[in-house]
This record gives C-alpha cells, structure tokens and sequence, in this order.
C-alpha cells in the first residue's frame, strides 16, 4: 500500500468521524457530548489513525525480529501507561478503581474473597462455590484466572490488569503471524500496527471484565491452529496445544469455543490437498470431532445445547426489554434488521443519553464502524483472487460468531462485539493492502452512508426516548 493512499484512508477516517460529531451535535444541540467526552472520542480517533500511519511507513520495511520487538514494547508501553492513568482517574472519579460498578467489581470481589480460601487451603468451599456459581461454566474460567492471580500475587486491582497489558501486547504479535501467514507480509505488518494503536484493545486492559483474556484465547487458538496447519509439524505440542486453548475459551464463553472448533473444521475440509493430503484430512477431521463430542459430554456441551435453544429463540429479546422499558422503534432492534449490518454494528453513541462508559469508548466503536467497510471488502477481494481457501480459517470464525451474536439477546451489546474486532483489523488490513482504483469509488458511498447511519442511530436513540 502506498504512502499516499494510506494517508488518504487515515484523512477520511478522521474527517468522517468529524463530519458526523459536528452535524449530530448541531441538530441536537441539547443532547449533544459533554466537551470532555467529545474531545476524548477525537483524541481516540486521532491516535488510531495518524499513529497507524505513521509506525506503519517507519517500521514496514524493517526486518521481522525488529519489527516483532517495537510493535510488543511500543504497544506495552501505552498499554502500561493507559492503565496506571485509568487506576487513579477511575479512583478520583468514581471512587473506587473500577470503570463502572458492574461486572468487574463483582468478578474482583469474588476472585479476592476465595484467593483468602486457598491460601488458608480451604479448597472444598472454593470447589463447592464454583460448583453452585449461578452464572455458569462459560463464566468459571475467568473466575478461576483471577482467583489463581490473587492467591499468587495478593489482592491488588492491578494484579490482573498488568497480565491483561501483557496480553494485548502480545496479541499484536499473533496478529501479525496470523496475518501474514494468511494474507502476506504487507496485510500481517499493518494489521499488527493497527492492533497497537487500536484504543479499544488499549482501553479492556483498563477493565476488569473477561474480554480482553477472551480475545486472546481466541486469537491465539485461531493462530496455533493456522500454524499446525501450514507448517505441517504434527508434533504431540503443537496438537496439544491449540486444544487446550480452545478448552479454556469455552470457560469464558461458550460460543467462542463452538466458533473455534467449527472455523477449524471447515478450514481442513476446504484446504487444498497439497496443504493437507487427503488421509491427514481424515485423521484432523476425526481428532477435531472427538474433542467436540468430549466436550459435548461435558458442562460445556450441557451449555451449547441451551445456546443453541436461547441464541436462535430469542431473535426479539431487545424489542421486548425496550418495549417494556417504554422505548419506541424496539421493532428494530429484531434480529433480521440488524443481521445485516453485523460487520458494523453496534453504531458510536455520539449524544448524551448514552451510559458514560459507552461515551469513553464511542470513538473506538466509530473506528470498527469505519474499518467495517473494508472488513467486508476483504471477502470479495479473497475471492477475486481465488485466496477463499486461505481465508476460510478467519472468515469461518468471524462470521460464525458474528452470526450467533447477531441472533442473541447482545446483538445491540458492544461487549460482545469486541471479540470480533482482531480480525476484523485483520481483515481491513488485507482489503487496504490489496485495494484498486474502482475500490475507492465503494469506499466513497461507504463514507457517505456512515455518516447518514450515525445520524440515524443517534436521532433513533433520542426519539425513543421522546426527546426529539
């Protein structure tokens, strides 16, 4: 990708996010941002674009271990920084270092208050408390990393936020092998780029909920599983494993495991026979269903089968919550509207009404909105040039996921959206690199529709409340 073209994409990226801030706030003056959270969405935009930019033209060209050891200390670096600033405006503001008094402070409560249990070696009522945790099996996992953190390193709130910065550090680097394996050096480099830049990768290691061990379990499953594939080295490990972290991301979220074992199994059934021979297909095949089916005969597979009920029952669980709640237009707000718009959404809140900590990430969710366009370019690009066999790992995954997500009760939930961001970078990453001049003129409607669509999404948020 040239210098310029680049720079074209970083303009429009910050003028579209600028166009939309200025005409939502104009036409609803009275619910427009508060100026300290319109000036930190600009600064969030900001960073993303002018410092991908501008890494990405310095270190492009630099030799692999180089470029591996100033995208993990760069990325620590602000990581770092972001999370001992975040632990003290957290605590000045709130009162406590949390972002909010949700999820978070309830996982931290728990995991300290058995930490105490095991290190007294009180372990029957740690197994019994988990063995009656209402939440479930696809909650235990990150219960039992913060308990093991807190046994070890005693009750600090930022025991685990420093391994969460070691793990988005790191993520940028199986980001890259990911993607250069699939796409090639140029897509791998500017992917790795944008995941150190990328403010809502920066912004989990500040939180105390699941998602950013999440992300990286899934990531790196996804990575370990590529790496079997190309390198050919069945080895006892490099089986071992993938399956293990494929095991472990079921204790965060069940779906994610599900999305796994399928993107593998279609990735071997759909690689060419030079990669994978025919009698290797058979053996991959019949391993990767053994574990599912051991995983099925577990708590794991109890909780697939209520997923499977839930996810594709309760296509109209939000129409109904705002329905209740006294919300207009939560007919919208049904699954087969917003199915489409899966890659995208959920759309930035740019007006006030929003809960503040939606606010302080409005301008990371604006940046996946934008870098959606190309994440579903990537697909046509893949298969323009004959690559769909390659991509059938990633592709498999990210729409598996999104698909399941989108036709659940949290397909209007950021949260659950945000395990999908890594390779929708990834993605974006192989449309840029690999764009041509009738692209663009797609890329210009794209921007003109996003801006539309903000306004719509915001304007939809005041009217169902009656303000406008």
């Amino acid at each position: 990708m040239s210098q310029k073209l680049i720079r074209y994409i970083a303009l429009y990226g910050v003028g579209v996010y600028l166009l939309a801030l200025l005409v939502i706030s104009l036409v609803f003056h009275e619910y427009a941002l508060q100026l300290k959270w319109m000036l930190w969405g600009i600064g969030e935009v900001l960073f993303f674009f002018v410092l991908t930019t501008v890494f990405y033209l310095r270190w492009k060209n630099d030799a692999p271990k180089q470029f591996w050891l100033k995208v993990f200390w760069v990325a620590l670096v602000i990581r770092l920084l972001y999370v001992i600033l975040t632990y003290f405006y957290f605590k000045h503001t709130m009162g406590f270092p949390f972002d909010v008094p949700g999820d978070g402070v309830g996982y931290y409560n728990r995991s300290v208050r058995l930490s105490r249990y095991i290190r007294r070696g009180d372990f029957g009522f740690v197994v019994n408390f988990l063995k009656g945790y209402s939440m479930g099996f696809s909650d235990h996992g990150y219960l039992i990393w913060l308990i093991f953190l807190h046994t070890l390193f005693g009750r600090g709130v930022l025991v685990a936020r420093v391994f969460k910065v070691l793990m988005s550090a790191y993520l940028c680097i199986v980001v890259y092998k990911l993607a250069s394996r699939t796409f090639g050096e140029r897509s791998g480099r500017l992917a790795a780029v944008m995941c150190v830049f990328m403010p809502i990768l920066i912004q989990l290691t500040g939180m105390h909920t699941k998602e950013m061990e999440l992300i990286f379990l899934s990531i790196f499953a996804l990575e370990r599983m590529d790496y079997l594939i190309r390198s050919k080295k069945y080895t006892f490990w490099n089986i071992l494993f993938p399956i293990l972290l494929i095991g472990m991301s079921f204790g965060f979220r069940t779906v994610v495991g599900m999305c796994l074992i399928f993107a593998f199994l279609v990735f071997i059934i759909l690689s060419p026979n030079d990669l994978v021979s025919r009698k290797a297909k058979i053996i991959t095949l019949s391993a990767t269903v053994a574990v599912f089916l051991f995983f099925l005969f577990t708590a794991v597979g109890s909780e697939m089968k209520i997923i499977y009920r839930i996810n594709f029952s309760g296509t109209d669980y939000m129409a109904k919550k705002y329905e209740k709640m006294g919300l207009k237009y939560g007919e919208l707000t049904k699954s087969k509207y917003l199915f489409p718009g899966a890659f995208v959404l959920p759309l930035s809140p740019m007006v006030e009404v929003s809960p503040d900590h939606n606010k302080m990430i409005h301008g990371s969710t604006y940046i996946k909105n934008f870098l959606a366009f190309f994440a579903m370019l990537s697909i046509v690009i893949a298969i323009r040039q004959k690559k769909w066999r390659d991509f059938s790992l990633i592709g498999t995954y990210e729409l598996s996921y999104l698909a399941i997500i989108m036709f659940t009760f949290t397909s209007n939930s950021e949260r659950y959206h945000e395990p999908a961001i890594p390779l929708i970078i990834v993605m974006a990453a192989y449309a840029m690199t690999h764009l041509r001049h009738r692209d663009l003129k797609l890329f210009y409607v794209y921007c003109g529709l996003l801006v539309v669509a903000l306004f719509a999404w915001n304007w939809m948020k005041l009217a169902a409340r009656g303000l406008v």
